[in-house]
C-alpha cells in the first residue's frame, strides 16, 4: 500500500522539492504551509508520516504542533526539520514523540532513509493497532444449537480458501461477526480486516469511499484518499448491506472482482490489488435480480460460497449462552458486577419475538445492567424493558396506550412509537431502521422531522 507523506514547511520551494523527491519515490505527498493546517489535516486523515519545519512564520512553531497532535492522538509518525535546533528543542520534541531531526540543509539520501524507517514505524503501528482492537472483540459465534453449529462448519471449510462469501440473514444476526470469524482463520488473518457499510454512506460518496479519489476529482477532495479497496490490498473487505449498493456501483465493483483492478475516482490509471471480498444483506437479492434491481452476474461473483445466518427466534436453544455472554460484557462495560438470569427471566425472553435479533438482546440485557443494582433478573425485570405487545410469532406491531382523542393524533403517535421502537432496535442507525419499517432511509428522516423526532428521543446515545 502506498505510504503518505505530509510535508509542513512555511518555504514553497523547499516543499516543492521535497514533494518531487518523494513522489519519484511513489509516496503520497499532501503540504501544508503552517502548523494550524498541518493539524486539521492530520486529523482528518492521519498521514502515515509527517515531515515538520520547527521554526514557521508567523507560527506557531513545530513544537506547539507537535503538541497539539500529541493531545489530538494522531497517530503519525513526526518528522523534525530544522536548521536552527537546539538541544533542548530535540530533548522536547522527543519528549512529545518526534521520531528523528534532520538539519538543514536537507540531503535527498538523508530524507529517504528517514522517510522509509519512519513508514515502517507507521505501518507497524498501525497493524498493531488493529490486532489490538480485533483481539479485544471475541470472533467466536456463541451458541450451540445445531443452526450454529452448522454455521461454524461453514466458516471453517471457506475460512482458508480465497472464496468470496456472502452472508445472508435478517438485521442484528451478527452477519458481521461471521465475516470477522473467517477472516481470522484466513491466511489474511494477521492484517486487519476493513468494513463498509453499503447502506451508511450516502451514493454520490459510495464510489470514493470503495474506489479512492485523486486530489480536485470534486468540491471538496483537498487531497487525494485511499478507496476502501486499497486499504483491504492482500486482507479482507467487508461489504455490509450490499444489496443496497447503487446498479451504476454493482457495474463497478463488478469489473472490479473480474479484473482485480481499481481506478481512484478523477484518476487516470489503474491499481491491481489482492483483495478477498466477503458480502452480507438481509435483503432476498435471487428476488432483487428478479426484478432487475439487482445484477445477476454480480450475485454469481459474490455468492460463491452462501452462509445463512439464522434469525434469533429460530435459535432460542441458545438464548441463555447469549444471555450469559452478554451480560458479561455488559457488565465488564459499565463497571458494575455481571447480572445473572433466573430461569423465569430467560422463559419470559423467549416469549418475545427478537425482530432486532442478537443486537436487540445485547442492548436488553445492557438495559437491565445500568438499570439493575447487581443480583438475579426476574421475568417481570425483563418485561420492564421489553417493548410491549410483541409475543413470540405476533407480528410486530406496538400497540398504542390509552384511547385515542381523534384517527389524526391516533396514528401520529402510533407512527412516531413504531418509529422510536426501530431506531432502539436498529442502535441508533437510521438506514437499518429504515430497513425494519421497511422504507428507505430518506423517507424515514423526512417522517422523524415531521414528527420532531431525533435519535435522542429513543434513549439512543450514538
Amino acid at each position: 500500500m502506498t505510504a503518505s507523506v505530509l510535508i509542513v514547511d512555511d518555504e514553497r520551494n523547499l516543499r516543492s522539492m521535497l514533494r518531487s523527491l518523494l513522489e519519484a519515490e511513489a509516496y503520497e505527498v499532501v503540504e501544508a504551509d503552517g502548523a494550524a493546517t498541518a493539524v486539521e489535516i492530520c486529523e482528518r486523515a492521519e498521514p502515515d508520516v509527517v515531515l515538520l519545519d520547527l521554526v514557521m512564520e508567523p507560527g506557531p512553531d513545530g513544537i506547539a504542533a507537535l503538541e497539539r497532535l500529541k493531545a489530538s492522538q494522531v497517530d503519525s509518525v513526526v518528522v523534525m526539520m530544522s536548521g536552527k535546533a537546539t538541544l533542548a528543542d530535540a530533548v522536547r520534541a522527543t519528549k512529545l514523540g518526534a521520531f528523528q531531526f534532520l538539519e538543514k540543509p536537507l540531503t535527498p539520501e538523508g530524507v529517504l532513509t528517514t522517510i522509509r524507517a519512519a513508514v515502517e514505524l507507521a505501518q507497524a503501528r498501525k497493524e498493531n493497532r488493529a490486532l489490538r482492537a480485533e483481539l479485544t472483540e471475541t470472533p467466536d459465534i456463541i451458541g450451540s444449537s445445531r443452526v450454529v453449529e452448522d454455521v461454524r462448519n461453514l466458516v471453517s471449510q471457506v475460512a482458508p480458501t480465497p472464496a468470496r462469501v456472502l452472508i445472508t440473514g435478517e438485521s442484528g444476526t451478527g452477519k458481521e461477526l461471521v465475516a470477522r470469524a473467517i477472516h481470522l482463520r484466513s491466511p489474511r488473518g494477521a492484517r486487519p480486516m476493513v468494513s463498509l457499510n453499503c447502506a451508511a454512506v450516502p451514493r454520490e460518496l459510495l464510489e470514493s469511499e470503495m474506489f479512492g479519489h485523486e486530489r480536485g476529482a470534486f468540491t471538496g477532495a483537498v487531497s487525494r484518499r485511499h478507496g476502501k479497496f486499497e486499504l483491504a490490498d492482500c486482507s479482507t473487505l467487508f461489504l455490509d448491506e450490499v444489496g443496497d449498493m447503487h446498479p451504476e456501483l454493482q457495474a463497478k465493483l463488478l469489473r472490479v472482482l473480474e479484473t482485480g483492478t481499481i481506478e481512484r475516482v478523477g484518476g487516470e490509471r489503474e491499481k491491481t490489488v489482492d483483495v478477498r471480498v466477503i458480502a452480507a444483506t438481509n435483503q432476498d437479492l435471487a428476488r432483487r435480480t428478479a426484478v432487475g434491481s439487482f445484477r445477476q452476474d454480480l450475485l454469481f461473483r459474490l455468492n460463491v460460497f452462501p452462509i445463512h445466518v439464522a434469525p434469533l427466534r429460530d435459535r432460542l436453544d441458545d438464548l441463555s449462552d447469549l444471555v450469559q455472554h452478554f451480560a458479561t460484557l455488559a457488565g465488564a462495560k459499565c463497571a458494575r458486577p455481571a447480572l445473572v438470569f433466573g430461569p423465569d427471566a430467560i422463559d419470559r425472553m423467549r416469549a418475545y419475538n427478537w425482530p432486532g435479533n442478537v443486537r436487540e438482546l445485547a442492548n436488553v440485557v445492557e438495559r437491565l445492567t445500568i438499570l439493575g443494582a447487581g443480583g438475579t433478573v426476574t421475568a417481570q425485570d425483563v418485561a420492564g424493558v421489553l417493548p410491549s405487545g410483541r409475543a413470540a410469532g405476533s407480528a410486530p406491531v406496538t400497540s398504542i396506550a390509552g384511547g385515542p382523542a381523534d384517527l389524526a393524533s391516533a396514528l401520529e403517535r402510533y407512527e412516531a412509537e413504531l418509529i422510536s421502537n426501530a431506531l432502539r432496535e436498529a442502535d441508533g442507525n437510521v438506514a437499518e431502521a429504515a430497513r425494519l419499517l421497511k422504507t428507505d432511509r430518506g423517507n424515514l428522516y423526512r417522517r422523524m422531522r415531521r414528527l420532531n423526532l431525533s435519535r435522542s428521543d429513543t434513549g439512543v446515545s450514538k
